[in-house]
């Protein structure tokens, strides 16, 4: 089912943020099951909403991928993270998703 997923980290700046995109590449090298991404800055920090096809898929991208490339970076912390069942999905700017 797909699941939404909901990301809170802060101190997390938009040059760390840049660094990380960069390095796990998560744009060019699609990980399994993303669907959308979107990411905003406050003074509190990262912010992240993504969909993905389950959360398995978004987990195995966590453990593979983005903590391993996080730990690189030498980003400090740990994101506050909700996983939640998608209801319903709109995106009239994006081609339909089936």
């Amino acid at each position: 089912m797909r699941t939404l997923m909901l990301m809170e980290w802060a101190g997390v700046t938009p040059e760390q943020y840049d660094a990380a995109r960069g390095l796990v590449n998560w744009e060019g090298n699609v990980p399994d099951g993303a669907v959308f991404h979107v990411a905003a800055f406050s003074d509190k920090g990262l912010h992240v909403t993504d969909v993905w096809e389950s959360p398995k898929d978004f987990q195995r991208f966590v453990q593979t991928r983005l903590m391993p490339g996080v730990q690189q970076l030498g980003i400090q912390g740990e994101p506050k993270i909700e996983l939640h069942p998608v209801h319903g999905l709109f995106a009239p700017a994006f081609k339909a998703l089936e």
